[in-house]
């Protein structure tokens, strides 16, 4: 009866999880279009149908890149602007989680919070930095306040209509089964509202990586921002580019912490 085992190897190896056909062709569509992209860009570059000195081809954006990370200038520079970005991230989104989450469940503190959220979030943040400096110094206070206040507004304004909006009948089943009203945020509002306060904290970390660059720019002698200025006022096109596409990584990678962080919570609430 050596084939008896047969069919259960079948049965086995069918119950494998595989990915998914349209999820395979969707990546491979996307690594089509960008390889196409950078095709284009490379024989625009070395036909002369582009001056290399405005669009200096992929491949010398590439070289560039390694010779900045071969000399270190690259990572002086990444890790100074990384050390501005975390900083003004984690203190604008947390203290934006806290006050749009106590907002949402307090009517009384949302009719406090939401006029002044509503007058200063259309004010560009990078308008504060001047006034900043005069209070902080031009050292890395003044930079990482102005990341801290562009990262407050989107995670205080979403987490407040995330917890706002919570099925009431939710929180009315909590209260019945004696759960006090802490117990009611943090097992009831906060759990259903982390798709929400995620995308909020995707929109904060791109303004904390605009800001950074905006104010590295202005006030600063170090950092990707300061490179790019540096580099375009001497013409150095590849170098700029070269800053340019670490700074699409740097989106990149922000985008993909927070999408794995949001899954873990979305895991951690199912078993709740």
């Amino acid at each position: 009866m050596g084939n008896g085992a047969a069919p259960d190897d079948v049965v086995t190896l069918a119950a494998l999880p595989r990915p998914a056909p349209g999820r395979l062709r969707g990546r491979a569509l996307r690594a089509v279009s960008l390889l196409m992209v950078l095709a284009l860009w490379e024989a625009a570059s070395r036909t002369g149908a582009v001056p290399a000195v405005f669009l200096p081809p992929p491949t010398a954006v590439a070289r560039e890149l390694a010779r900045m990370a071969a000399t270190g200038d690259l990572w002086r520079n990444v890790a100074l602007s990384l050390t501005r970005i975390l900083a003004g991230f984690f203190l604008g989104s947390a203290s934006g989680l806290v006050v749009g989450v106590a907002a949402g469940v307090s009517p009384p503190l949302e009719a406090l919070v939401d006029p002044l959220v509503a007058a200063l979030y259309p004010i560009p943040k990078i308008a504060l930095l001047p006034l900043l400096v005069l209070w902080l110094g031009i050292g890395e206070p003044s930079k990482v306040a102005v990341i801290a206040i562009g990262a407050f507004f989107p995670v205080a304004i979403g987490s407040m209509a995330a917890v706002r909006e919570v099925d009431p009948l939710l929180v009315r089943a909590a209260l019945s089964l004696g759960a006090t009203p802490l117990q009611v945020v943090t097992k009831v509002r906060l759990p259903a509202s982390v798709p929400a306060i995620f995308a909020s904290l995707r929109l904060a970390a791109g303004m904390a990586l605009l800001l950074v660059v905006s104010a590295e720019m202005i006030a600063a002698s170090a950092g990707i921002g300061y490179l790019i200025l540096y580099a375009g006022d001497l013409m150095q096109t590849a170098r700029l580019l070269a800053g340019i596409a670490v700074l699409s990584v740097l989106g990149l990678l922000s985008t993909a912490g927070l999408k794995a962080a949001e899954t873990r919570f979305a895991r951690g609430r199912e078993r709740t």
